[in-house]
């Protein structure tokens, strides 16, 4: 069979980690080549993974999706492409987990798109499908031969299912239009370059800030390593020697179980493995083992170079000498990392000679038409890789979150539309390009729950219609919405009495539909739990350092002439608005009690008020019969449980230690020593 030979190449996905360094050596060793990238820039695209070919006359890089038809059907044409090498994928299985539309979307139906122009356009020669391992399932503990290219298909994943279906529309189209299509299996490939969600960058970069490694399950899983340069040398191999219709598995004989990687890394590091490695939950469903048999691809040229342990070392000392070079990667580096897919990605930023300040990419030299948006007075990638709309500007938690986002420097705005007013949330997302929403917008009432028993169809329209138009416009642009929701939906009842310690848990059905205010958040609540791409917090009785607002619990309570006595969970904002923005960038969903740990009652916190503030102080109790004699609507009095929330955050303080810490002592004028 004679060889392939190329002309205009369009390579998708090529800012991610295998694909850059395919893309990056074919310009260096094929300048007669034309190389056209395509990729989107998603939270694991980085531009300067392409920097060896930026100046390279050969190298062109278009920012786009695969799922825009028209895009790709223009590229094709425009560009004279008569190969593609198809890369661009959702690939991290943890994320498959809980956001398994977006794999569908990104892996079906943008590989979909891509066949659908080559047959319109008819021009295409070559099309390389890159698919993976994982879709053969896990392989017997016991086989001592891997499995082959005409092994069955057994999937046992979201992502390794969509990556299957991908390859079910590349072989239909083979057969039903005589495309030219390759398909290539691989096993797990490391180096320098690739995202740290994936194990071996992560635990390298944990093992350099000297943090545990967190293993899944047991550790006896086992996988098969190759090293970068192997791989994109093979993907050159396929291109000119793979035989059309064919697949070829890119693999490696020598096992490891992830124990053993582990344990390897600590080695390079000098650290002792039984302080280091920490064992976690283990995934949904880990497969123990993926082995292929990779004579197929040797008997085309290829074989493996790199030894297992040149290939870790050159990998550890590339991270050593660029830690920065993903940026603010904290969520990635948990045990279980939960990045969002962001549709449009993240631009980050070169570093050096790139006069970022510019608003100009590296790559605009006259071959590419690539424009990076910078935000005055901020060239840090970790700065840039986040940026916050907020609704709720005039609110006191909205207001709060933007003055976090100034001290931090985190680019954010504050939306313009009504909640409720689908069109003019679109043009906010548009005008300031998030990657998170903050809903901290809503009726609690003027100037308290009572009005909204008088005003409810304004409560519902704002609290219940407005919040659920925002969850279904995010939904719709793959935005994660932190939305800042109410405890008030409990009371205290036989399962969870007063002083019990026992709280409501997240799960729990709300029992207190004293107001229309709480029917209001409890029935959104519900409906929002249809939502996979909203994490919900629940918040009582906020509390601030800033004593002299009107809004903060403690002002209230320490104006009013009588008040009742009874214990509640409460928020502390100066501490756990922070812990907001972190969840925000771990990507936390679902239902969260975003309370402190523990109840703290009235007169304990006017005691405390004494104490640190005014030593002579006074207040009377009155009983909640008395109350309601004054007040339109009941009142919520409960402790929710705080557990989820601390083991996320185990330095979350208990209520009363956070009140002192945060409100009590920055604001002491007395001589008072708890």
């Amino acid at each position: 069979m004679s060889a392939y030979t190329p002309k205009n190449i369009l390579i998708t996905g090529a800012a991610g980690f295998i694909a850059s360094h395919v893309a990056n050596r074919l310009i260096r060793n094929h300048p007669d080549y034309k190389i056209v990238v395509l990729d989107k820039l998603d939270y694991c695209s980085n531009l300067k993974n392409l920097l060896p070919s930026q100046s390279s006359p050969n190298f062109k890089f278009v920012k786009g999706d695969i799922g825009s038809a028209d895009l790709v059907n223009y590229l094709l044409i425009t560009e004279s492409i008569d190969t593609i090498m198809h890369f661009a994928a959702q690939t991290h299985v943890d994320n498959s987990f809980g956001n398994s539309f977006e794999f569908t979307k990104n892996n079906i139906y943008g590989t979909h798109v891509l066949l659908e122009a080559c047959k319109v356009t008819g021009q295409i020669r070559r099309f390389i499908h890159v698919s993976t391992d994982e879709v053969y399932g896990e392989t017997d503990e016991d086989a001592v031969v891997g499995n082959h290219e005409a092994s069955q298909l057994l999937p046992t994943n979201p992502y390794s299912a969509t990556k299957a279906g991908a390859e079910m529309l590349v072989m239909a189209y083979g057969r039903s239009y005589g495309l030219p299509v390759i398909t290539t299996r691989g096993n797990n490939v490391y180096g320098p370059n690739q995202f740290p969600e994936k194990l071996i960058p992560k635990f390298i970069l944990l093992a350099m800030s000297g943090k545990p490694l967190p293993i899944h399950g047991d550790g006896s899983n086992v996988r098969s390593y190759l090293y970068c340069e192997d791989v994109a040398e093979a993907f050159e191999v396929i291109l000119h020697k793979g035989e059309v219709g064919h697949v070829y598995n890119i693999g490696t004989k020598k096992e490891r179980r992830v124990i053993d990687v582990a344990r390897d890394i600590c080695k390079l590091f000098s650290v002792d493995p039984e302080k280091s490695i920490k064992f976690v939950e283990n995934r949904p469903f880990n497969d123990q083992r993926y082995f292929l048999d990779d004579q197929k691809l040797k008997n085309l040229g290829w074989s493996e170079r790199t030894t297992w342990e040149e290939g870790l070392k050159k990998t550890m000392d590339w991270y050593i000498s660029n830690p920065d070079w993903w940026g603010d990667v904290a969520g990635a580096l948990l045990p279980h990392p939960r990045m969002l897919m962001m549709p449009g990605g993240i631009e980050r930023h070169f570093d050096g000679a790139d006069n970022s300040n510019s608003g100009q990419s590296p790559f605009s030299n006259g071959k590419t038409q690539m424009v990076v948006h910078v935000s005055k007075g901020s060239t840090s990638p970790q700065k840039e890789s986040l940026k916050f709309l907020i609704y709720g500007r005039t609110g006191w938690i909205g207001g709060l979150l933007g003055q976090l986002c100034e001290k931090r420097g985190i680019p954010y705005g504050y939306g313009r539309g009504r909640l409720e007013d689908r069109s003019s949330l679109l043009a906010d997302i548009q005008n300031i390009r998030p990657t998170h929403i903050f809903n901290a917008a809503g009726i609690t009432g003027r100037p308290n729950v009572d009005w909204c028993e008088s005003h409810k169809t304004e409560t519902i329209r704002t609290n219940v219609a407005g919040t659920l138009t925002l969850a279904d416009v995010c939904k719709e642009h793959g935005l994660l919405m932190m939305n800042f929701a109410t405890g008030c939906i409990f009371e205290y009842d036989a399962a969870h009495p007063e002083g019990s310690g026992i709280g409501f848990k997240e799960e729990d059905k709300p029992n207190f539909s004293g107001s229309f205010y709480s029917k209001t958040k409890a029935m959104v609540e519900e409906l929002l739990k249809e939502y996979d791409n909203v994490c919900t917090l629940r918040v009582r009785m906020p509390i601030s350092s800033d004593l002299n607002n009107p809004r903060n619990f403690i002002t209230k309570i320490s104006r009013y002439s009588k008040v009742v006595n009874i214990p509640n969970s409460m928020t502390v904002l100066d501490e756990l608005l922070p812990i907001s923005i972190e969840m925000a960038k771990r990507n936390l969903r679902g239902i969260w009690n975003f309370t402190n740990p523990g109840v703290v009652s009235h007169n304990e916190i006017l005691e405390m008020y004494k104490n640190y503030m005014d030593p002579n102080f006074k207040w009377v109790n009155f009983t909640l019969e008395e109350q309601a004699k004054v007040i339109v609507a009941p009142r919520s009095n409960n402790e929710i449980d705080a557990s989820k929330l601390k083991r996320e955050f185990p330095d979350l303080l208990p209520i009363k230690e956070s009140l002192i810490k945060y409100v009590f002592e920055p604001n002491k004028k007395t001589g008072y020593s708890a």
